[in-house]
């Protein structure tokens, strides 16, 4: 069976923090969003659907709490809370509120994935796996289609390994030689012509990409948190 992308959003105002949760998310195969702030969550959740959230609960301006009470009449996903290990009334207000688990700082990045994978293994069905959802795109690897606003577009089974590979390792640059290796392709105008064609199905101005981007002189990547650096502030 395909292995299932979860899509997470990764909570908190510590830099470090936010910054090594994603780099160990990454590593373990989750694509991974971050945000600094309640706020620039709440912004994130309105054009994405996450599969998980990882939540601070002490932060400048709104807490995780707060968070989720903003959020709790139409938001699906579950939470995990990161809390400081004195927090007992936080951390039972949060389970009491919505929150699914919760994670005593400091932690071994070990249990985080742990207790990820248990909640995500009793929260989404296997005929849900490989889809992804972006802004107003949706790519649905399982049946080769991607749904941009009210259109849908097919893709065929060499986009599909560029896609899933890309999806798998979000941010990381892919060579024209890497991509050709995937789909077993050696001519470099061949590959362009595919990423072109790709970029009509997914950006909503192809000449202008904002999520799969060329990185000159080395290659392509698929960039989904460039829509936030540029549309959320």
């Amino acid at each position: 069976m395909d292995k299932f992308i979860a899509h997470i959003l990764v909570v908190d105002d510590d830099d470090g923090i936010r910054s090594l949760v994603k780099k160990y998310l990454n590593e373990h195969n989750f694509l991974v969003t971050t945000a600094d702030s309640a706020e620039d969550a709440s912004e994130k959740i309105k054009i994405i659907k996450f599969d998980l959230i990882v939540l601070d609960i002490m932060m400048p301006g709104k807490n995780g709490l707060e968070f989720i009470k903003d959020h709790k009449k139409y938001l699906a996903s579950p939470i995990i809370l990161l809390t400081a290990r004195g927090e007992a009334n936080e951390r039972v207000e949060g389970l009491e509120i919505g929150a699914d688990d919760y994670l005593p700082k400091p932690f071994e990045p070990k249990e985080l994935i742990l207790r990820i994978r248990n909640i995500l293994n009793k929260t989404i069905k296997t005929e849900q796996i490989r889809i992804i959802e972006f802004s107003n795109v949706k790519i649905d690897l399982n049946k080769l289609l991607i749904i941009k606003k009210d259109k849908e577009f097919k893709i065929n089974n060499t986009e599909k390994i560029i896609l899933e590979k890309m999806i798998n390792n979000p941010g990381k640059t892919f060579s024209r030689e890497d991509i050709g290796q995937l789909i077993s392709l050696d001519k470099e105008r061949s590959i362009d012509v595919i990423i072109t064609r790709l970029r009509k199905k997914i950006e909503k101005d192809p000449k202008n990409p904002k999520f799969l981007q060329t990185i000159r002189g080395a290659g392509y990547v698929l960039w989904i948190e460039w829509f936030f650096k540029k549309n959320i502030t």
